[in-house]
């Protein structure tokens, strides 16, 4: 093993591979290790300027004769060997003499350390078991690897991050994730860990992350290298600047955004929505922001309105801007083959392709294969086709639907992109789908970017990237996961995020047991970073089959607006958009914090309270911002609740008026109208 100490760096060099560890922003390091004579160029989300730092490192020379020799034989064999130190401000890595790392914070408390399981002199510590902490597999006669790479684990570790997974689960350790997006599924690979570090795996590929009790495990199907960044800080928001700051901060939200959006499965046509905007002004109702869902369109592909349903698009702009509300269009990445775009898509390679069968990737609604995002030149293609069917109106936001993509079946074997296989890439499709239109927009000088996408990546909150949870479904436990799914989003470093209020798959308007949930949702919408509703509500509409071109026009669900459940629900819903109107000054100071040093906009207790051990397990509670503690109702027919108050401060139950000390539970009152909120001391934010 030669070790090189080089411009605030390690490399180790051993026969074919490389090791480097370096300075990468403040108390942050990069490790990268390959097996290829030069490493792999690719920075994937470690892309911005990172703040240089005095480093230093520190070469120790130790004993490491084996424990077992005495007397003149250990004079015979004596060995000395060497341990290399980096420390940059609060991290340090040490290096041992067998190329072994481990990790420290300033006070020489252990962070993390790789898992080996060969002899090692240095610790007395030998296990014939041969696995190893870094493995890089070669595919027989192929140019990538299989990689594992494996850290110690620690029972009492707490694990929050890693993006929007399904399960329930605040909480991380003791799960396995899938690393790959699916509809509701983002894998963002960041964690904050309590043992007061964060871990960012750089490697867009598909894999599995492990945080079992016996170790910690990262696993890459198909891929060049090994790439991660880790840093350590005093508090959770010190780690999320530090990730932060090394790849991208969400920019300022616009203040459309911070309002209410109406949305539905689907307004059909230029009459019913702006039928509906105008019932929202005539009762005086707060709306910031009007969707068009899907099918909006000639045909998948086109990026362009049905004439027939959209005859002036730039008079309904007009018009909702005058009543101060902003147009959201949705934009699939499906091209149809009988799209008048397909041919010359084709033709210049802006299609993902697949390696086996057709190309056609989904078949709902026509025959249909996802542009390949990865490509600089597909993504100006598609923004030059949405800016000349839509921007030209004065449309500015962009709902970016499908941006996993959401293949069937999800194969990833048999797909290409122009960066590379499938398998090696994938996960950065969203990424590249958002980067496309951000691009676009403020190549247009456009100031206030802002796109709702289904998916997101480890970087896409420097696009203005707002993600949803998908196609959840309509019940009381869909809602619970999709709380623990936003936490997770936000602590993996993507602030803007909300989910379809009521759920999206499912919930009859009729049905009081729907009801009572829809109102439930909407009162947690109100303290979510982007307050929205939508839905397919169902049963559908029942109209015959509509044709327009030979293309088949999609039905609508039921009717999604406040006033659609009924009037003592209606009472409800219509004070939860004032409430939002109330604390929006609020809601923009936190989304100043996010913009400025990355701090999510709702977040676990443990992160604004990470030495109460109690505070640690919650995942029915949050944070929306310092200053308010949110209970949200996620049962039936209940009409109080436990709230655990973090210690440190007191409390103020909004409803009540009630003054609490915090480090204790309490009952707090939640009628159907209600849902806890806690005040911290210190503001005077009134809710009630």
């Amino acid at each position: 093993m030669r070790v090189i100490t080089e411009n605030d760096r390690l490399v180790v060099k051993e026969g074919i591979s490389t090791l480097v560890v370096e300075a990468w922003g403040r108390d942050s390091l990069r490790v990268r290790y390959t097996k290829e004579p030069e490493m792999d160029k690719h920075d994937w989300a470690l892309t911005e300027p990172v703040e240089k730092t005095a480093v230093t490192i520190e070469k120790e020379e130790i004993d490491v004769t084996d424990p077992w020799y005495k007397g003149e034989e250990y004079k015979q064999y004596h060995m000395t060997g060497y341990v290399y130190s980096l420390t940059n401000g609060k991290i340090t890595a040490k290096l041992n003499h067998e190329g072994w790392l481990s990790f420290y914070n300033q006070n020489g408390e252990l962070l993390t350390q790789e898992y080996w399981r060969n002899r090692n002199r240095i610790n007395r510590y030998c296990v014939p078991l041969r696995v190893d902490a870094r493995e890089l597999k070669p595919y027989k006669g192929g140019s990538d690897y299989e990689l594992y790479a494996r850290f110690e684990a620690f029972k009492d570790e707490k694990i929050y991050g890693m993006g929007q997974y399904q399960d329930g689960l605040l909480n991380k350790k003791g799960a396995t994730l899938e690393l790959c997006h699916r509809n509701s599924q983002a894998s963002v690979p960041f964690f904050v860990s309590s043992r007061g570090y964060g871990f960012f795996w750089n490697n867009p590929a598909i894999g599995e992350a492990t945080f079992a009790n016996n170790v910690t495990q990262w696993h890459a199907v198909s891929t060049k290298k090994m790439d991660y960044f880790i840093t350590a800080g005093d508090t959770p928001a010190d780690i999320e600047r530090n990730y932060s700051a090394a790849t991208g901060r969400t920019p300022m939200m616009p203040e459309y955004g911070m309002g209410y959006w109406q949305c539905k499965l689907r307004y059909r046509n230029q009459k019913e929505l702006l039928d509906v905007a105008r019932e929202h002004k005539k009762r005086g109702l707060p709306m910031d922001a009007i969707v068009i869902d899907f099918f909006h369109w000639t045909r998948q592909g086109d990026f362009k309105f049905e004439p027939r349903d959209w005859p002036d698009p730039k008079a309904m702009v007009e018009e909702l801007k005058s009543m101060g509300i902003e147009l959201v269009v949705s934009v699939w990445p499906t091209i149809d083959q009988k799209s008048e775009n397909y041919g010359e898509m084709a033709e210049n390679g802006y299609l993902v392709n697949a390696d086996r069968s057709n190309a056609i990737h989904m078949d709902w609604m026509g025959n249909t294969t996802f542009y390949d995002a990865t490509n600089p030149g597909a993504q100006e293609f598609v923004w030059e086709k949405c800016k000349e069917n839509y921007y030209k109106y004065g449309i500015r936001t962009f709902w970016l639907d499908e941006a996993e993509p959401e293949y069937g079946p999800y194969d990833f074997d048999n797909y290409r992109y122009y960066e590379g296989t499938a398998l090696s890439c994938t996960n950065r499709y969203p990424v590249g789908y958002a980067k496309g239109f951000y691009d676009g927009l403020k190549k247009e000088g456009e100031k206030d970017v802002m796109s709702l996408v289904r998916c997101a990546w480890a970087g896409s909150q420097k696009y203005a990237v707002l993600t949803w949870s998908g196609d959840i479904y309509s019940s009381f436990r869909s809602m619970k996961e999709q709380l623990t799914a936003g936490l997770s989003m936000s602590m993996a470093g993507i602030p803007w995020w909300t989910s379809d209020i009521g759920g999206f798959l499912g919930g009859n308007i009729k049905d009081k047991a729907f009801q009572e949930l829809l109102v439930r949702w909407f009162a947690w919408g109100c303290f979510c970073p982007v307050f929205r509703m939508h839905g397919e509500r169902s049963p559908w509409y029942e109209r015959e089959e509509e044709f327009i071109n030979g293309v088949r026009q999609l039905t609508s669900g039921q009717d999604n607006e406040v006033w659609s459940f009924g009037e003592d629900n209606y009472k409800i819903l219509s004070n939860y958009l004032f409430i939002r109107e109330k604390i929006r000054p609020y809601v923009r100071s936190c989304m100043q914090e996010a913009a400025d040093s990355g701090a999510p906009v709702m977040r676990p207790l443990y992160y604004d309270f990470p030495k109460d051990e109690s505070a640690a397990e919650i995942d029915d509670a949050y944070m929306f911002g310092k200053d308010l503690l949110v209970a949200p109702v996620m049962e039936a027919g209940v009409s109080e609740r436990k709230v655990y108050l973090p210690a440190g401060v007191r409390w103020t139950e909004s409803y009540t008026g009630k003054v609490y000390e915090g480090g204790s539970e309490v009952t707090a009152q939640a009628p159907l109208e209600i849902i806890p909120v806690f005040v911290r001391e210190g503001s005077d934010l009134k809710i009630y």
